[in-house]
């Protein structure tokens, strides 16, 4: 994982989960392996009651009469020894009625069962001697066939180590099956229950992914959230709207000062009209520019206001055309030439007059920001492309005008035109392109979407 990669919450509680589950069977398996090890009574109870239930496995009923038959597992299980000091197994199988089905010993049996005239307890035990190995006796009733027989068992020194298949059956009965399973249902249900819990966090993160500041902002769901991150998605909805406020403000300032100013800029330069000498005339041209400033400037705004409604499919040559034309006028007037060129366009999804107002700030820019003489070219095509081409002597990357970040960034010499152009590229979901080389002029291209691909923001 690279450094600074977010791992999913899912992931992290698994991973904890597994690793905790290990070290928690780990710890009970020791605690269970020390509590029996350390309890011999309990270690010889448990080593009677399972060979004693092997045993009866040999008791069989033939003719009605019961027998008991050793398997030969069993006589190499329960082999005999003659030196009690190394060790040694006795057995017995009797009836309740004191008939010996199998003995495996003579005089040892009186000193470690029950005389065959008493019937014991249904299971008992007693230790031989303690310490290890495991010395104890005991013997357990089993019903065959209607009829109670004694299995008896007397184990010295454990020779053939029964006590640790005991001690594994055990863990394994009690530790090694069930806790894998409860642990693998209770790491399932925590992460069902992560998942369920982040589905809603999951919705809320696309929601705020589609969050225009331009648009109306909507606040982000928290339905079917845990409190406490819901408490969060509220106090970010709670930011939302402060900064749905001021970006209201923002839009309500800007187009009350373009309105407010327009009109006493119109007095003035009424005023300067009846003023004759050079100076007059410069003043008018500064008004002249800070009147064109201004209506970018509530144009800008506007756009802020645009109806999705007011998108339709339209022949993106077809209005370039006419832009051309009643751009014209203006064009030649400052001395500059214009031409249009039609390569051969598909239609386009978009508002007529926003595609009307993108070529005519990109002229005007042009105009603007070029020498007299300067050849400007508008083409529409191939495909869904306009590009505004001009052969004047461009500003290369010295004049401050980088694409940056899939936006293009301003100088103050070009003005706001480019800057509402890319706003409205970015309302009909169109890339927007420039290419300027110091003498080699410059070239505004944006390229449109197909139509069924929408993207009024």
């Amino acid at each position: 994982m690279t450094r600074g990669q977010n791992r999913s919450l899912i992931g992290l509680v698994s991973w904890r989960i597994v690793a905790f589950t290990v070290l928690a069977m780990l710890l009970e398996f020791g605690i269970v392996l020390i509590e029996y090890w350390s309890d011999e009574s309990e270690l010889g109870r448990f080593l009677v009651a399972q060979e004693t239930e092997t045993l009866a496995q040999g008791i069989k009923v033939a003719d009605g009469k019961l027998t008991f038959v050793m398997s030969p597992e069993m006589i190499e299980r329960y082999v005999m020894r003659k030196d009690e000091t190394v060790g040694d197994i006795y057995l017995r199988v009797r009836t309740a009625e004191g008939q010996v089905l199998f003995s495996s010993c003579e005089a040892a049996c009186q000193t470690h069962f029950f005389p065959v005239e008493i019937n014991p307890p249904t299971f008992w035990q007693r230790d031989i001697a303690p310490g290890k190995p495991v010395s104890v006796t005991g013997g357990r009733s089993f019903n065959v066939s209607g009829q109670e027989v004694f299995v008896e068992l007397a184990v010295l020194k454990d020779p053939h180590g029964f006590v640790y298949n005991v001690l594994f059956h055990e863990l394994r009965d009690h530790l090694i099956i069930p806790m894998p399973l409860m642990f693998g249902l209770v790491a399932g249900a925590t992460i069902l229950s992560v998942w369920a819990a982040l589905k809603p966090v999951v919705a809320a993160a696309q929601a705020a992914d589609r969050i225009d500041p331009r648009a109306a902002l909507e606040p982000l769901p928290t339905e079917g959230m845990p409190r406490e991150i819901a408490n969060f998605a509220n106090a970010v909805n709670r930011v939302l709207g402060r900064v749905a406020d001021l970006i209201q403000a923002q839009k309500i300032f800007s187009t009350a000062i373009a309105h407010e100013i327009r009109t006493p800029v119109a007095i003035v330069r009424m005023e300067l009209e009846r003023i004759e000498g050079e100076r007059a005339r410069k003043a008018e041209k500064d008004l002249d520019a800070l009147t064109h400033m201004l209506e970018q400037l509530t144009a800008l705004a506007k756009l802020d206001v645009v109806d999705s409604r007011s998108f339709r499919t339209v022949s993106l040559g077809d209005l370039a055309n006419d832009s051309v034309a009643a751009l014209a006028p203006f064009v030649f007037a400052n001395g500059h030439t214009l031409e249009f060129d039609d390569e051969g366009i598909s239609p386009v999804y978009a508002v007529p007059s926003l595609i009307e107002n993108t070529i005519r700030n990109l002229v005007e820019n042009a105009v603007r920001h070029t020498p007299k003489g300067t050849h400007i070219v508008v083409r529409t095509g191939p495909g869904r492309t306009l590009n505004v081409i001009d052969d004047g002597p461009g500003f290369g990357l010295a004049s401050g005008r980088v694409l940056e970040s899939g936006r293009i960034k301003s100088s103050d010499a070009l003005g706001v035109g480019l800057k509402i152009v890319e706003r409205i590229a970015g309302l009909h979901g169109a890339v927007l392109s420039l290419e300027s080389d110091g003498g080699a002029g410059t070239r505004v291209r944006l390229d449109f979407p197909p139509p069924d691909e929408p993207s009024a923001a």
